[in-house]
């Protein structure tokens, strides 16, 4: 296993940076080992989430500093009831996703292809905040800790470790809401840099992951998460209750066990609504009594702490961009601004084997 350094110049400059995790395996190469698709790219491809090409044998991220949306709320939204309740975060998020969900509330952000396409040549019209700016942005801002949401974190995980290295010198702390899709090797980087992990726990059947990601199983959601609260990390689980899909009484009830079982009776489960969207805008919204339902379940369970949201399904963007409330002079850029390295191109694709396997070749790309 390789981890790339970056050097400490490179951080206030845009530029596409070397991926942590990656490793080199032979006739140019490289394999990606953020999420658990564990990408094996040769020069020019993208991996599944997007965000990381290979150049010339040198994995890179293509969103390090690049930020799609931004808001100030309430900790509770993410959500998040036990850490520092009543305190206010600062929610960010980038481009790209190791999922592909039918019912996708951040469609533009989590896919993002027009500006991760533009992002693999090296342009960007979206804004590039510098770790420490985005922190000066936090604290200016009056909230107490900083929240990478929106899209998943994982993607963007080399600029997820720098923001959260300067946030917690500031004494701000941090939110990371995720599938949990990931390595070991990434949750290892996360220990002591996040906080707070609200993590999603779908279903407990694998073939409701593996429609929306070909690789996944609930195994292995489920071991990330508990090797995140093993690490120290505060963790609440979040399931969006979906009708027809995951909403009957023996997979709500298997999820209600499993963290009783694991996490612990205290630990903290929210059960949101869904809501139409995307390529699910035949499914209904969920029935309020199905959600009070699944809380009944839990708590006949044994689980303490069991919050149902009515009105709200998912930590949403309201929209793309929305900086410069948060950034005054700083603004989406107008113009392109161009990676200041030598490495960029126009080859960036995806690479097919995934496409395939994602359901995304053709015109569903």
């Amino acid at each position: 296993m390789t981890e790339i350094p970056k050097p400490e110049a490179s951080r206030d400059v845009y530029r596409l940076m070397p991926t942590r995790l990656q490793q080199v395996t032979g006739s140019g190469k490289t394999r990606c080992n953020l999420c658990l698709w564990r990408c094996g790219l040769h020069h020019g491809q993208r991996g599944f989430c997007q965000a990381h090409v290979n150049r010339n044998g040198t994995l890179y991220n293509l969103s390090y500093g690049i930020i799609s949306a931004m808001a100030v709320g309430a900790i509770e939204d993410k959500p998040v009831r036990h850490y520092r309740p009543g305190t206010q975060v600062l929610s960010v998020g980038s481009y790209g996703c190791s999922f592909r969900c039918g019912g996708c509330h951040n469609l533009e952000i989590s896919w993002g292809t027009e500006a991760l396409d533009a992002l693999a040549r090296g342009e960007s019209r979206a804004a590039f905040v510098p770790p420490d700016q985005l922190v000066l942005a936090a604290l200016e801002s009056g909230v107490q800790g900083i929240a990478f949401t929106y899209s998943e974190p994982a993607v963007w995980l080399e600029y997820v470790l720098d923001v959260a290295a300067a946030a917690h010198d500031q004494g701000l702390y941090t939110v990371y809401v995720s599938n949990s899709f990931v390595t070991d090797e990434a949750l290892a980087l996360l220990r002591g840099k996040i906080d707070v992990l609200c993590s999603d726990i779908k279903s407990m059947d694998d073939t409701f992951y593996q429609n929306i990601c070909a690789r996944a199983s609930v195994d292995q959601v489920l071991k990330s998460i508990r090797t995140a609260q093993d690490f120290g990390i505060h963790v609440e689980t979040r399931t969006n209750v979906i009708p027809g899909y995951n909403d009957n009484d023996e997979n709500i009830g298997a999820i209600a066990q499993w963290i009783h079982d694991n996490l612990g009776s205290e630990s903290p489960w929210h059960v949101t609504r869904f809501h139409p969207a995307y390529r699910m805008m035949d499914v209904p919204s969920t029935p309020v009594e199905s959600l009070e339902e699944a809380a009944r379940l839990g708590r006949e369970r044994g689980l303490e702490q069991v919050y149902i949201y009515a009105d709200k399904g998912c930590d949403c963007a309201t929209g793309n961009s929305p900086v410069t409330a948060y950034l005054p002079g700083w603004a989406s850029l107008p113009e392109v601004r161009k990676c200041v390295d030598a490495c960029c191109g126009e080859d960036g694709i995806l690479l097919s084997r995934y496409e395939r396997e994602a359901g995304l070749t053709g015109a569903q790309r």
